[in-house]
């Protein structure tokens, strides 16, 4: 098979790459630029596609003993993810731009432009599995057995044709101990190379700074949940809904509790800040969905809400008409459906909880498991 290998400078990458070169494919090594600086150095473990991740990438591919070229799709990411990152921002959303990246860079422009010069699969080096014991006997997308740095939650949005067009070597491993071992017998210079953290194109890690030198101040005003002013702000852009720090309020909560975000309104320029309570839900709406089998409402899953987040034990109650099965929906369905006049199908996905969970925002990205299995991704628009 011929397999494009996507290699961003990176142990994990590396040995990826080395693992699909000797199972016997035809391997070629490509680093993606994705930084608009070429001159752009590393800071520790913050920077993204810098020139020494180039050139470790390069050696790397020498060592490995297959082709290797570097792409620019720096133009794509700055467009598709960067762009994205700092109008969800502006909108008062909460992306994620893992996401995106993966999303729209990684199995999108980079699988299209694979498919255009024959390569059969992309392999990278993201710690998840691809099997086929689901209910369909096609390839399914699963969690790493290394949980700790499982990355099925931010490659969901790929959808399975993706995912049958791609390979995942380190998804079996169970510690990231046991890769950089790997890549010191493969005498892989990366061996010992430190994880990159953080988003990647916000190299210093101030978030905030980045997002006001893109969006400019725009001040507002800082409101607790009766309505009342207590301080002003810089910009919404600057808050995510569940922060709690950083927030500049100098006035104390009558009761003395510590206070959160659980609003933004971009148009009047207003940030709500009120008690962690206010923040607590257990119904999930969200639209945008990618399934990789069918839903039904009142299935059993997991959801989860962030990358590192823990699944909780949910069901869903109500699916867009194009996922759902062609069976009679469940007990649990009609009861929902019953609730509402509109006969019209539903675009969102609507996801009950068992448990109430805090701080979800509008632009996150909801992942339903079955076990281990990611059946759905979508995109957050409210909590209920």
């Amino acid at each position: 098979m011929k397999v494009l290998a996507a290699m961003s400078g990176g142990v994990d990458s590396a040995v990826a790459a080395a693992r699909a070169a000797e199972a016997g494919h035809e391997v070629v090594g490509v680093h993606m630029a994705l930084s608009k600086n070429r001159d752009q150095r590393r800071t520790g473990s913050r920077g993204c596609c810098t020139v020494e991740d180039a050139s470790d990438a390069r050696r790397a591919a020498d060592r490995i003993g297959i082709p290797y070229y570097v792409w620019d799709l720096s133009d794509d990411f700055h467009d598709l993810v960067v762009e994205d990152f700092l109008s969800e921002y502006a909108a008062g959303r909460t992306p994620n731009p893992c996401v995106r990246c993966n999303e729209r860079i990684k199995f999108a422009s980079l699988m299209e432009r694979a498919t255009l010069l024959g390569f059969d699969a992309v392999c990278t080096g993201h710690y998840a599995s691809i099997r086929t014991d689901g209910p369909s006997g096609t390839p399914s997308l699963h969690r790493s057995r290394n949980m700790a740095k499982d990355q099925s939650y931010v490659l969901a949005v790929m959808g399975p044709e993706a995912v049958g067009r791609s390979l995942f070597p380190l998804g079996e491993y169970e510690t990231k101990d046991e890769v950089r071992e790997e890549a010191r017998k493969r005498g892989l210079g990366v061996s010992t190379k430190p994880d990159s953290y953080d988003i990647c194109f916000v190299a210093d890690g101030d978030t905030r700074g980045f997002l006001e030198r893109n969006l400019g101040a725009d001040p507002g005003e800082i409101l607790d949940d009766s309505g009342a002013v207590i301080g002003t702000h810089r910009g919404t852009h600057g808050f995510t809904i569940g922060q709690r720090k950083g927030l500049g309020i100098q006035q104390p909560a009558a009761d003395g509790a510590p206070r959160y975000v659980v609003d933004i309104d971009p148009s009047s320029r207003q940030v709500v800040v009120g008690a962690a309570e206010l923040l607590s839900t257990r119904e999930l709406i969200a639209t945008d969905v990618v399934s990789f089998e069918p839903l039904s409402a009142g299935r059993e899953v997991h959801a989860q809400i962030r990358a590192h987040g823990e699944a909780t034990p949910a069901r869903i109650l109500e699916v867009p008409a194009a996922s759902a099965e062609a069976s009679e929906p469940s007990a649990d369905a009609s009861e929902s459906s019953a609730a509402t006049a509109d006969p019209a199908p539903s675009p969102s996905l609507r996801v009950g909880l068992d448990t109430p969970i805090r701080g979800v925002a509008p632009g996150q990205t909801l992942v339903l498991y079955d076990g281990d299995r990611v059946i759905a991704a979508a995109t957050l628009e409210r909590r209920a």
